[in-house]
């Protein structure tokens, strides 16, 4: 994933400032002075896939499941109703390869892994969070514009 950043970060940037020896802190500087928010709308962009895993149904309730405690991974299939095992394995695998959620495996019989989140998870979690919270206390009127937008049955049309 860093080699993606830094090759990303190298299409967007000076020749010049390339052919010096960087450091991981310059690198990272450089990357932020590069990223600007478009650049999420660049094709090439590499946080389109974390975009992608955080923003995804499932990837928001797991990071909103984490947010309270750790958990075993049938707590969290419990806590989160209608997902499949495979889907929640799918989430964690790109969760925890984004650095957003650890995977704790403790060497017993039978096997206990345990899920939580990373700082960065926390950080993004939070986030998440104020977006749940807007959609629930804004789902009445989202309820109510879905219904008014809603193709009218011959018998409802209004005459005019």
């Amino acid at each position: 994933m860093y080699d993606e950043h830094k090759l990303f970060v190298s299409t967007h940037m000076n020749v010049s400032t390339l052919a010096q020896p960087q450091t991981a802190a310059q690198d990272a500087a450089l990357l932020l002075q590069t990223m600007r928010r478009g650049e999420l709308l660049a094709a090439a962009c590499p946080s389109r896939e974390v975009l992608k895993h955080v923003t995804s149904r499932w990837g928001v309730l797991v990071l909103l499941v984490l947010e309270t405690r750790m958990h075993r991974f049938s707590e969290l299939r419990r806590a989160i109703d209608g997902v499949s095992e495979r889907m929640l394995a799918q989430t964690l695998q790109w969760l925890e390869g984004d650095g957003l959620v650890d995977r704790l495996a403790y060497e017993v019989v039978p096997p206990h892994v345990e899920y939580r989140l990373t700082a960065l998870g926390q950080e993004a979690a939070a986030k998440v969070r104020v977006l749940a919270d807007w959609i629930e206390t804004s789902l009445p009127r989202i309820l109510q514009v879905q219904a008014e937008r809603q193709p009218q049955s011959p018998t409802r049309r209004m005459k005019g």
